[in-house]
């Protein structure tokens, strides 16, 4: 059975394997996703750049600048900055950038005492600022990874509102320019009102500067065309910046699903090889438990018996073949050497019989068998009825004891048995 340890490795194991696939899942998803996303930002640069040189050409046309959203303030009291994020996470610091970004602007503002209103295009947003009590206005959710015109025109329309209705002073984009799918960047750009510099500086293509342009009659007059213009051209500019911020969301959940695919890769890893020493160590200790109590059960059975022990003469004088007269003394062996006037100093049988190691040693020592020469002097039924006391039926003459005693002995004591 396994140990706890290893039952609760083995349940971490199994949740690692879930979490990666499901990271894993997510990053192939973000990642066949940026280019859908790359792909709808460059669709949407011709249109940019088309109504930035219209815009321009009225304004060298001799449009009249007096629209609200050409007009600047004198004194610029109150933000209001458009904050783009996500509306889901998992995906690394994206989120956390831009509403550092937003917070840093927010706390200028409050310290040289002016004021401020947040427009959070994202749930991310709008919980982050709301938890930490600032001034929210209108949110925008639900549309981050995939934004439509429509949205654009939405959030469009409402800042202009705010702007011509003098709620405000100006209008700033917060959100994350997309250049490769490897690097983006958090940028800061004003949004209303407009300027000359501030159109030729957005996210379409700038024009020629260079006079060569052609010169063109409007119809009707080019102050009304520019005035119908100008909320379109802020529109193109909010879903210039919507594409950006979804194409940046999606690379960055790319990164941060691949980082965590790797860590759960390597934290299975590092598990596994935790859990295999816990099972190594719970496989020891169990064997260890059943060597010892079987050491145990064969040492209370060996102290209980009897043993046939030939003894060679008297005990006053155990050497002496001569004295002896031929009976067979049945006594366990702690009990002969408790009597025995001289004792017969043990061999080694461990070290030079091959098949004896401690266990077996130390059972034929506790029925007195301790010197080569009663291994050598064993018959076939001796062999047979200590294999069978041993539970090792058949080993004593498989590795022939009986042999290597008498060659030992010969060794040791230059006697031929």
């Amino acid at each position: 059975m396994a140990g706890g340890q290893e039952r609760i490795l083995r349940g971490r194991i199994r949740s690692m394997q879930a979490t990666k696939k499901i990271t894993r899942a997510m990053e192939l998803i973000a990642a066949s996703r940026i280019v859908k996303a790359q792909q709808r930002v460059q669709a949407a640069v011709p249109y940019s750049e088309q109504i930035t040189e219209v815009v321009k050409d009225l304004a060298a046309a001799g449009a009249n600048s007096s629209s609200p959203l050409l007009a600047g303030r004198s004194e610029v009291k109150t933000t209001c900055y458009v904050v783009i994020t996500a509306d889901r996470g998992l995906c690394g610091g994206y989120n956390a950038g831009i509403q550092r970004a937003a917070e840093g602007e927010v706390k200028a503002d409050v310290l040289a005492g002016k004021g401020y209103e947040i427009i959070p295009v994202g749930r991310k947003a709008e919980s982050y600022f709301r938890f930490r009590g600032y001034r929210l206005g209108q949110g925008f959710a639900g549309f981050s990874d995939s934004p439509s015109y429509a949205d654009a025109k939405a959030i469009g329309q409402h800042v202009v509102d705010l702007y011509a209705s003098g709620e405000v002073d100006r209008v700033e984009l917060v959100y994350t320019r997309f250049i490769t799918p490897g690097s983006q960047e958090v940028v800061l750009r004003p949004l209303v009102p407009l300027s000359r510099e501030v159109v030729q500086g957005g996210d379409g293509k700038a024009g020629s500067d260079d006079g060569t342009g052609g010169d063109y009659e409007f119809e009707p007059d080019p102050t009304i065309i520019l005035e119908t213009l100008l909320p379109r051209y802020v529109e193109a500019r909010v879903y210039a910046a919507l594409l950006n911020a979804a194409a940046s969301e999606h690379a960055f959940r790319q990164r941060a699903m691949k980082s965590a695919t790797d860590n759960a890769d390597e934290l299975i890893k590092n598990l596994s090889i935790v859990m295999n020493r816990a099972r190594q160590d719970s496989i020891t200790t169990e064997i260890m438990e059943i060597v010892g109590g079987a050491e145990a059960l064969g040492s209370g059975k060996g102290a209980g018996k009897q043993v046939r022990i030939v003894d060679f003469g008297p005990l006053s004088n155990p050497l002496n073949d001569d004295a002896h007269d031929g009976f067979l003394d049945i006594r366990p062996a702690s009990a002969l050497a408790a009597t025995a006037v001289g004792v017969i100093e043990p061999d080694d049988l461990e070290g030079e019989i091959e098949g004896i190691g401690p266990v077996i040693g130390r059972k034929l020592a506790e029925v007195g068998i301790t010197t080569f020469k009663q291994v050598a002097q064993w018959t076939a039924e001796d062999a047979e009825r200590i294999g069978d006391q041993l539970d090792f039926r058949g080993r004593i003459e498989r590795e022939d004891w009986i042999g290597q005693a008498k060659a030992a002995h010969l060794a040791k004591y230059g006697e031929q048995l």
